[in-house]
């Protein structure tokens, strides 16, 4: 087949439009992936509304993905060492082209600052071909490193985790999460729940979780939260509830996944004096945060560390997170609905109205039964075309879980 469909942002606030793709040339080193979920999350909606600079519009979003290998032009090696064939469930870091040569990526051992750095589905430009995951095929360009979806992690699991589990392993890198911590989350979406659930994973003794809807503090509750706080409450209340349950001090490390800037003066109040204070859901400028530098940072001899994006080690990590804890922490249930390429304009309203934590894309129609029920037959004919990609909204696509 020549052409995959995709579907297109063509312009902050300008309807997603589905569209036929050339089949890219798979020259050597490169492959295809033919896709079974890829997500729409936080990032997609600041993309929509155009709150993210230098996004070279028209693109193909969708930057976490999770297929299966339909063509490779010679050998393609995971980051583990194994040798992936076609037919094998795969996923990949979106990061690529970083440069390895510049200040940041090896002074300064920032590779997330990286001048080159591009990432799938944010940076890409769709006239570049097939590089973000709201499309039936993917194209793995060289050099993108790839992995082999551990066995026993389902396609659901990975992508529920998507890209908040990776940024989830960076910030509980830099918090230092230690067996005993206290440890506060404030935000329970998508990066919010997963370091919930790293952070018991690691070994803190207690952990706390604020933020709303009512049903994303109770997935905080399953994904490992002691306590979990509403934002409708007064922020007096909670923090002398806060207080009560870490022995009046405060925890000892707070980590902000809310991308707000009140979130940021709440945090720092309530951190115990000595402790840390991680700012990782900042991914868009959300306005000014009014803090003292006396009052919250020195006299507290408070550390305070930022949190910008990931790089191939939280991937790997991540990876091997899932195939440990993945049958027993719910990851799967972050991404409960799936939405067709068609239907992506309701899906990106519903995600900005908090509908639910996570959509789905199933750009080749939901996958029945499974990850052995996802897999397409890969004939020379190329990949199969979706007629539910095709057809448009489906009626009650909310339904499908």
């Amino acid at each position: 087949m020549s052409t995959i469909l995709a579907a297109v942002m063509p312009a902050p606030h300008a309807p997603i439009e589905v569209r036929e793709m050339p089949r890219p040339e798979i020259v050597p080193g490169s492959a295809l992936l033919e896709t079974i979920y890829s997500e729409v999350c936080g990032t997609d909606v600041h993309l929509w509304h155009g709150r993210l600079s230098g996004v070279p519009y028209p693109i193909i979003p969708g930057h976490v993905s999770v297929g299966r290998l339909a063509e490779a032009n010679g050998p393609l090696v995971g980051i583990d060492g194994t040798r992936l064939r076609e037919g094998d469930p795969v996923v990949f870091f979106d990061v690529h082209r970083t440069c390895g040569r510049c200040y940041a990526c090896t002074v300064a051992r920032t590779p997330t600052r990286c001048p080159s750095r591009r990432v799938y589905g944010i940076t890409d430009p769709a006239a570049e071909g097939l590089l973000g995951g709201w499309a039936q095929a993917i194209y793995l360009e060289p050099g993108v490193a790839v992995a082999k979806l551990p066995d026993g992690v389902s396609p659901e699991a990975y992508i529920g985790g998507g890209c908040g589990l990776l940024t989830a392993v960076h910030a509980i890198e830099r918090a230092g999460v230690r067996p005993g911590a206290r440890v506060l989350v404030q935000g329970v979406g998508a990066v919010g729940l997963s370091i919930v659930a790293l952070a018991r994973i690691a070994g803190a003794h207690w952990v706390g979780a604020v933020g709303d809807p009512a049903d994303r503090r109770e997935l905080a509750t399953a994904m490992g939260a002691d306590a979990v706080y509403a934002l409708t409450e007064l922020a007096e209340e909670r923090r002398a509830s806060v207080l009560a349950a870490t022995d009046g001090r405060g925890p000892d490390i707070v980590i902000e996944a809310a991308g707000s800037a009140r979130a940021v003066e709440e945090g720092l109040e309530i951190v115990r004096d000595g402790g840390v204070y991680v700012i990782a859901g900042h991914y868009t400028d959300a306005g000014t945060s009014t803090i003292s530098a006396h009052r919250h940072i020195n006299r507290k001899h408070l550390d305070v560390r930022g949190c910008w994006g990931s790089e191939v080690r939280h991937f790997a990590t991540a990876l091997e997170l899932l195939q440990r804890h993945a049958a027993t922490v719910p990851w799967a249930r972050i991404g409960a609905t799936a939405f067709g390429l068609g239907e992506l304009n309701e899906a990106l309203g519903q995600a900005e109205a908090l509908a639910f934590t996570k959509a789905l894309v199933a750009p080749n129609g939901p996958p029945k039964g499974g990850l052995d029920a996802a897999a397409t037959e890969v004939s020379d004919s190329g990949i199969r075309r979706s007629a539910h990609a095709q057809d448009g909204p489906a009626p009650d696509s909310q339904a499908r879980r």
